[in-house]
């Protein structure tokens, strides 16, 4: 059973016109049977008014994840971390919904940085109908659920804040949450509700109630334990005295040889476990089990378990069936057992399992066979990635299954070379432009690659091309930047100083090195790149244009204007020959002429080019695709320049407005956009209306830029000038 909720992308939201309110997120369904925990449930609706925070944690301490081997079987501690914090999330973030409270709910996984990331990113793309991401503020009302949050840093500079927002996070570690936030811990169940609660889970079958009494408080009052007692009762012929009679003998030797009494769902896990094998006989439903269990618990997606791959490695427990209906047939047997939820409001459904019981699979596994599972594990994340992917689910949850999988099982998907599963997931966070993460993920590939296949290995090559791209990608040139001279000189070394790839290798050097404003560096590598492509390719060939508009920006950024105008026009001339006018790199020529036209002081040459820009981009683009908006940002700059106020004045407006649409008020290009706007109305005499916005900018810059940078300190002076006037 699970609960009805609204669907995680409303329709309004793909069309770029949400429709209010708006749920971003795939959200855990409330557990069948859930109680609503009057007696030890904290009050979240008086703990948690608007602008406030909360953390639910366990009311007892955990050891530190990071801890644990991946292979460790869990202590005591761990068991207890599970006391039920993810429901009661979701059932206040259901009620305030129902009641109308809200008129945004985002629902993220914590459990690292890029998920986080990807969260605010669906939450943009369901709200504004496009994928840019922001942290934009808002007046509606909101409430945000950073679920089961592992380290205070996959948060930093990243929690949301308000006064019409809620924030509420849960966490199996206190140290977790940030000093200041209002910690509430969960425990167990009160003796009265965990009696309820099995009570009307076993509601249709009045004779298995017999025992309830004495069962609940021999489990401890324990959520995990309850739920898997309950479902394995529910679905067998015990009672709730048989259960108890069968878990106590059990508990007792365990105890005995351990020499410590165990938690008690660290013995109901067990029977369940042994029930599935009567459920379904032979071995499939135990061997998806087991790959599930090297896979992130808080969500995997189904499509990852009825993989080819996945049905070949679970093939051996039964006979023949369909692909696919095989491993349908073991989730459910699984999740009648308890095990695991399969929630289907998402598409593809979610599958959960508890991080704790994946621990406890993946301890139990005879030696040898965690190999097996994991390379089967791999081959099927592989053979379920969408080709085309979109922003949130089922991204999400692969990236996250992968990097759960990379952690488990160390070194063992470099087992005759990198799998591709590992590009594949790194491909994933640079088109999704996680930068951060994507950097992280590369730099693991490229050192582990180096290490166990040496440097010169094909794998170890691309794992560190990529890594430089995603160096500056990130806007961190100077790192990239030994990346990429690694590559030329490498290549060099492998191929000889005129191959093509050696060609291509000097000309990202010299993007990079204007990126990182090694502007003499930059210019001398791309005026030797640029006549070894006219040799190779030919002078109309569009890699020796692509070439020949690196080099101009050089120029352009260096201050040599003349030579950045004359190679753009002999670039654009060729473009327009070879490609046309509106194809889109002619387009990306043009508005670099244009810049550099505006450089130089040729005003009117520039508002030319820019408005040709414009209605090129608008035309092919879209009037709020983002090149359309900075074209006309930059005419609006141009027509200022070029003494045409009233024309800048309506350029800069219909900029900021667009950049506010699409990317949202606190966005940095829209500041700047802003910023531009009180210039002009400062050049226009219009003093009032510039010093209101400049300093409104500087405000809502200082909280998202650091307070040195050369933008909040040009819009400072201009403050400054603006009360001398």
């Amino acid at each position: 059973m699970t609960s009805a909720v609204p669907p995680a992308r409303p329709a309004g939201a793909a069309s770029g016109r949400p429709s209010w309110p708006v749920w971003s997120g795939t959200v855990p369904a409330l557990a069948s049977g859930y109680s609503p925990r009057p007696e030890t449930a904290p009050g979240l609706a008086a703990a948690l008014p608007a602008g406030a925070a909360v953390a639910l944690v366990p009311d007892r301490a955990a050891p530190p994840v990071a801890s644990l081997g991946p292979m460790a079987a869990p202590d005591a501690q761990d068991w207890l971390r599970s006391s039920g914090k993810t429901q009661l999330a979701v059932a206040f973030a259901e009620s305030l919904w129902q009641s109308g409270s809200l008129d945004l709910l985002v629902w993220i996984e914590a459990t690292s940085r890029a998920s986080v990331l990807s969260g605010y990113t669906a939450a943009t793309a369901a709200v504004t109908g496009r994928d840019q991401a922001s942290s934009g503020e808002t007046s509606r009302s909101w409430l945000v659920v950073l679920d089961d949050l592992a380290d205070p840093a996959n948060l930093e500079g990243l929690w949301p804040a308000g006064p019409a927002g809620r924030v509420l996070v849960t966490s199996a570690d206190a140290a977790a949450v940030p000093s200041g936030m209002r910690v509430v811990p969960v425990g167990p169940f009160s003796q009265r509700e965990a009696i309820s609660y099995l009570s009307g889970l076993l509601s249709a079958d009045p004779d298995k109630r017999q025992g309830v009494i004495e069962l609940a408080p021999d489990l401890d009052l324990e959520p995990v334990a309850l739920a898997q007692a309950s479902a394995l009762i529910a679905n067998s012929p015990l009672s709730c005295r048989d259960y108890r009679a069968q878990f106590t003998r059990r508990r007792e030797q365990l105890t005995g040889s351990a020499g410590a009494r165990p938690p008690a769902a660290a013995v109901t896990w067990m029977f369940s476990f042994g029930r599935v094998g009567q459920l379904a006989p032979g071995a499939s439903a135990q061997l998806l089990l087991a790959l599930a269990a090297l896979l992130d618990g808080h969500g995997i997606p189904q499509t990852v378990l009825a993989a080819p791959a996945a049905d070949d490695f679970v093939a051996g427990g039964g006979g023949a069936v369909a692909s696919g209906e095989r491993a349908l047939a073991s989730l459910a047997v699984l999740e009648q057992a308890g095990l695991l939820t399969v929630e289907p409001v998402t598409a593809p459904p979610v599958v959960r399992i508890s991080p704790v019981l994946q621990a406890a699979l993946r301890a139990a596994m005879p030696k040898g066979m965690p190999d097996q599972v994991a390379k089967s594990a791999a081959a099927a994340l592989l053979q379920a990635w969408p080709e085309q992917e979109l922003p949130g689910w089922p991204a999400t949850g692969l990236r996250s299954c992968v990097a759960t999988l990379r952690q488990i099982t160390g070194d063992l998907l470099w087992d005759g070379g990198c799998h591709p599963l590992l590009v594949r997931a790194g491909d994933s966070l640079d088109h999704a432009r996680l930068t951060g993460p994507a950097v992280d993920h590369w730099r693991d590939l490229a050192m582990t690659s180096g290490r166990l296949l040496g440097d010169r290995h094909p794998d170890t090559m691309l794992a560190r091309q990529r890594l430089a791209d995603a160096y500056l990608a990130a806007g961190r040139a100077d790192d990239a930047l030994p990346w990429f001279q690694w590559e030329l000189d490498n290549l060099t070394h492998k191929l000889g100083p005129d191959h093509r790839d050696v060609i291509e290798a000097r000309r990202r050097l010299g993007h990079a090195l204007v990126a990182a404003l090694q502007l003499p560096a930059a210019i001398t590598v791309l005026e030797r790149a640029v006549p070894e492509f006219e040799r190779v390719y030919g002078p109309g060939h569009a890699d020796t244009l692509g070439a020949q508009d690196e080099l101009a920006a050089a120029y352009l950024t260096a201050g040599r204007y003349p030579d950045a105008i004359t190679l753009y026009r002999r670039t654009l001339a060729a473009r327009e020959r070879a490609q046309g006018a509106r194809h889109p790199q002619t387009m990306t020529t043009r508005h670099g002429l244009a810049d550099s036209y505006l450089a130089s002081g040729r005003a009117k040459e520039a508002v030319a080019a820019y408005k040709r820009v414009v209605a090129d981009r608008e035309r092919a683009l879209g009037p709020d695709h983002l090149d359309t908006l900075t074209a006309r940002n930059n005419l609006g700059a141009a027509y200022e320049k070029a003494g045409k106020p009233a024309a800048a004045e309506l350029a800069c407006q219909q900029a900021w407005a667009g950049f506010e649409r699409v990317l949202g008020p606190r966005h940095p290009d829209t500041l700047r956009s802003r910023a531009g706007l009180a210039q002009v109305y400062r050049r226009l005499g219009r003093y009032g209306d510039a010093r209101a916005l400049l300093r409104d900018t500087v405000d809502r810059l200082q909280r998202i830029l650091p307070d040195g940078d050369p933008l909040i300190t040009e819009l400072r002076q201009s403050l400054a000038d603006i009360g001398e006037e």
